[in-house]
């Protein structure tokens, strides 16, 4: 029997089983408009936080009783309960649903994807300054012992003003030093208080969550240690992958496949730069750049118009390169001396 033999539109029954899938808080304090985004883990919903007024996101684990969700989900929580700074989203709250799965408030994030953003036309040089705020976030995560393992376009929004956020934390894995007495803690979330409680409490990883064989990040754009399931040798430099393959689409456009060295090649990318994209880029994690920080040194020297380390130049390079340093300085000369040799050509006649 349709909707229209009990007197509603199917329009009207769609928005109420939409209605029925969206979470009920039994606090009343947030009141969900819609759906944001919905991926393996969990469904992000937007809301308004009616004790302050203002719109926020709240993730939920898509399945009821998973244990496995609701441990990652916790761990996402904790994690950016943690990693305090401009460029990751920051938590407020957590909580119980009236059906009892998890959930956390974050910072309500507008603007575009990396993707969309790029597509519109950015030059050369905006797109190396927002690769570098792109690696700002991920270099402090790495700082307090946290891998994001799935950097992509889509998990990179970009403002209005220019503002450059890392999101989903979900697959986060966790260094040794920040894997002891995790547990201890865990009932500050439970309690439905803000995960941000206990400032000193050590967030519960992804480490004892994926074990080995098990595939983590996004084809494309994961390390190759990645795509093998070797979670043990993923590290810092599985994130130097991910950003060198996101720093090849704002090269070229495309998703790194096959020889990329040829693809810059024929994208015309300066030789330099290819060579920086390049050793991101490679299979072996220890001919990679070691850490995220020396990857975004390497780009601040090209954009600088300084030698990096990931390119040999010829003696012609250097010259060329010293030219467009000291180009003002060079031209200033040049009149200079063809000024005295005017001169001193008149004085002769």
């Amino acid at each position: 029997m349709t909707g229209h033999a009990h007197g509603l539109s199917d329009a009207a029954v769609t928005r109420l089983r939409t209605l029925g899938r969206w979470p009920e808080f039994e606090s009343g304090r947030y009141s969900v408009t819609a759906e944001l985004g919905r991926g393996g883990m969990g469904t992000v919903f937007l809301a308004v936080d009616e004790e302050l007024g203002r719109e926020v996101a709240i993730k939920i684990p898509n399945a009821l009783g998973s244990d496995d969700l609701e441990r990652r989900l916790r761990s996402e929580a904790r994690v950016l309960a943690h990693l305090e700074h401009p460029g990751i989203v920051p938590i407020h709250d957590a909580g119980r649903l009236a059906d009892g799965r998890l959930f956390y408030v974050m910072k309500r994030v507008k603007g575009q994807t990396l993707r969309d953003h790029t597509s519109a036309g950015l030059g050369l040089a905006e797109r190396l300054r927002l690769f570098e705020r792109i690696c700002e976030p991920v270099a402090f995560a790495h700082a307090h012992g946290f891998i994001h393992r799935d950097l992509k376009p889509e998990n990179v929004m970009v403002g209005a003003y220019g503002e450059v956020m890392v999101m989903d934390w979900g697959l986060v894995k966790a260094v040794d030093r920040h894997q002891s007495s995790v547990d201890s803690r865990q009932s500050s979330v439970d309690s439905q208080q803000s995960p941000a409680s206990g400032a000193n409490a050590a967030p519960a990883t992804d480490v004892s969550l994926t074990g080995a064989g098990t595939v983590i990040g996004t084809v494309g754009f994961m390390a190759p240690e990645q795509a093998r399931g070797d979670s043990d040798a993923v590290d810092a430099r599985s994130d130097v992958y991910g950003l060198g393959a996101i720093l090849f689409l704002l090269m070229t456009n495309a998703v790194p496949g096959g020889d990329v060295r040829e693809a810059l090649r024929i994208a015309e990318v300066p030789r330099p730069l290819a060579a920086i994209c390049g050793r991101a880029l490679e299979d072996d994690p220890n001919r990679r750049y070691a850490s995220v920080a020396a990857l975004a040194e390497d780009i601040r020297r090209f954009r600088d118009n300084r030698p990096v380390d990931a390119y040999r130049e010829t003696w012609f390079e250097k010259a060329a390169r010293f030219g467009r340093t000291h180009r003002t300085a060079i031209l200033l000369i040049l009149a200079y001396v063809i000024m005295r040799a005017s001169v001193a050509l008149l004085a002769g006649r």
